[in-house]
């Protein structure tokens, strides 16, 4: 394993166009080693086309990509690589087993390899199966077990726990905390905020194809801000705008997300209510992924509506 603090995966002003759709605009992004990396954005911002061109499936149409200290694709990175890109495609005709075993031989891959994977992945009990026969979320593990069969140095996942119900949901991110808990470095990409926070180290946002933000997961967690329930709303807003700026107040359904130290909770009341404004929630909260995607994601206009 790389632990010697090199990027694993390294890429400056990516781009990829089809036609005249800018699928991913100059995305810079760095994955270190050791660590569980979350590649979030909405459904179409960009991320299966940029795990596809890392993993080597598509060419990029600028920019610079290193993954492994290599070309994406080329035969060295791929040993030492193992990804799942969108939904795994395996023969239903065959058990897991002997899908996983006729991969083994394509990659040279010791044949005893294919039982530590199902072990790894919880899926020997159902292992001479048939791949049709299998539930959606058996049939994502399997794609996870057919990623480590090489044993590799960087997992990349896409969407990993897309279409799960709950408990497949828990038993994926399991899955993927022991994976980084083991020492591997995983690059796994989500729309979804709740399974980023819980898993991984660091967070990479990417929203229309640009990357908007990349942050340490655990310094988010420790970030306090406070919540104002209050009305007239748009007056709060206005006024706290004025007294903390435009980028310290956030609107979220019915309440105010307001980022300023929490000890000046008594001073943000009495602004808001000698500008006749009705308090009936202060309190300091920790800032949550979420907040932080909405803000980075929707536009002033989006934010100021309503």
């Amino acid at each position: 394993m790389n632990e010697t603090g090199v990027p694993l995966v390294e890429v400056i002003g990516l781009t990829k166009r089809y036609g005249d759709t800018l699928a991913v605009d100059g995305v810079d992004l760095t994955v270190l080693p050791g660590e569980v990396y979350g590649f979030l954005g909405p459904n179409g911002a960009g991320k299966t086309t940029t795990l596809r061109i890392l993993t080597g499936l598509i060419a990029p149409t600028t920019g610079r990509i290193k993954v492994l200290g290599g070309r994406p694709g080329s035969p060295d990175v791929l040993g030492k690589t193992g990804s799942m890109i969108e939904s795994p495609a395996f023969y239903p005709y065959l058990s897991g087993l002997d899908n996983l075993r006729l991969l083994a031989e394509y990659a040279e891959v010791p044949r005893q390899r294919v039982d530590e994977v199902l072990e790894l992945v919880d899926l020997k009990e159902r292992a001479r199966d048939r791949f049709s026969a299998y539930s959606l979320g058996m049939k994502q593990r399997l794609g996870v077990a057919a990623a480590l069969l090489k044993d590799p140095e960087l997992v990349i996942l896409d969407e990993p726990t897309n279409g799960l119900d709950p408990a497949g949901m828990r038993d994926m991110r399991r899955l993927i905390r022991e994976l980084g808990s083991d020492g591997r470095t995983v690059l796994l990409s989500s729309h979804l905020l709740g399974e980023v926070q819980q898993i991984c180290d660091r967070v990479g946002i990417i929203d229309s194809g640009r990357m908007v933000a990349e942050h340490n997961v655990e310094d988010l967690r420790g970030e306090q801000e406070l919540l104002v329930r209050a009305e007239p709303q748009q007056t709060a807003h206005a006024v706290l705008t004025k007294l903390l700026g435009a980028n310290a107040v956030h609107r979220y359904d019915e309440t105010l997300r307001v980022q300023v130290d929490p000890g000046r909770a008594a001073e943000v009341n009495r602004v808001l209510v000698e500008a006749g404004v009705a308090v009936s929630e202060l309190h300091s909260t920790e800032r949550a992924l979420e907040d932080l995607f909405f803000e980075l994601t929707t536009s002033k206009e989006r934010a100021d509506v309503g």
